[in-house]
């Protein structure tokens, strides 16, 4: 595990002499920006180039700290995928077109959501600052490879086939590790490692409540947490309401999240979780308004 004055930069590589994300000061938010057109939340931008362009610009001025950029959607319902995978191709037609356009005029970091090493390729070759695997290098283990030779910050999720556990908070710490063992092993620093729960992902509707009520467990493992309950179907679930209306139940999941160690949040409503998240720092960190 990593001490705390080990663990606590976020370093970009070439953004503006390597951009500092202090740990444990605030939260930092990441913004949602999809171009597939079956995104769960209903927001894909599809082939609207410039509409990802607005919308990205219009996260920045909200106070979105990273903008996270994909191509396929990833949907699930209790646990279990509702969506069909895309190829490569089709993905980077999707994508790059996007990052160069967004790269080029927002000055935050900007990160491609894939777990698909070619696709991860062609975006470090636009300027992407960060990864994010959803399938915590267990897709394609050469993504490892591009985050090491990169320096890049990469976020590894907790995933897997199914939503069976023996004990869930251990199960997910253990399978956590053992990605972190491997990424080190593969030459990823320590200090570009962060690592999310996967909320939604192999998980049944109260395995996600369970991992927010005890991200506290997760945080021993000594690595930065993002955490990404924005509109889930969990949400739906609790509330018995549909996507559109998720944005008070997100804005709780945020809030505890946030009290039990979570360090970024991945949003689709970048203005109202960046206030969220800025009470909730106020009230947990002694954060100055």
């Amino acid at each position: 595990m990593l001490e705390d004055h080990d663990k606590n930069l976020f370093r970009p590589a070439e953004i503006e002499g390597n951009i500092r994300f202090p740990w444990g000061k605030r939260t930092f938010v990441m913004g949602i920006v999809n171009t597939s057109p079956d995104s769960f939340s209903g927001d894909g931008i599809h082939d609207n180039v410039q509409g990802a362009v607005d919308q990205a610009l219009r996260f920045e001025e909200e106070g979105a700290d990273i903008i996270d950029i994909g191509g396929e959607s990833t949907r699930a319902f209790a646990g279990k995928p509702v969506y069909k995978p895309i190829t490569e191709e089709e993905e980077l037609r999707r994508v790059i077109p996007v990052l160069e356009k967004v790269i080029s005029v927002v000055k935050v970091p900007v990160s491609i959501d894939t777990y698909k090493s070619g696709v991860a390729k062609r975006a470090i070759d636009t300027g992407v600052a960060m990864l994010n695997d959803i399938w915590g290098l267990q897709h394609d283990y050469q993504i490892a490879s591009l985050a090491a030779e990169y320096e890049l910050p990469i976020v590894l999720m907790h995933n897997q086939k199914g939503t069976e556990y023996a004990d869930l908070i251990s199960d997910v710490k253990e399978a956590l590790s053992r990605t972190v063992a491997y990424a080190l092993e593969m030459g990823i620093s320590p200090e570009n490692i962060i690592l999310d729960p996967g909320l939604g992902f192999g998980k049944k509707p109260e395995h996600n409540l369970q991992l927010i009520n005890r991200l506290g467990d997760l945080k021993e493992l000594g690595y930065p947490l993002l955490v990404g309950p924005s509109r889930k179907s969990f949400i739906g679930l609790v509330l018995d309401v549909p996507i559109d209306q998720r944005i008070e139940g997100t804005s709780a999941s945020i809030a505890v999240s946030i009290a039990n160690g979570a360090d970024i949040i991945r949003v689709h409503d970048v203005k109202a979780m960046v206030r969220v998240a800025r009470m909730t720092d106020s009230i947990t960190r002694e954060s100055s308004p």
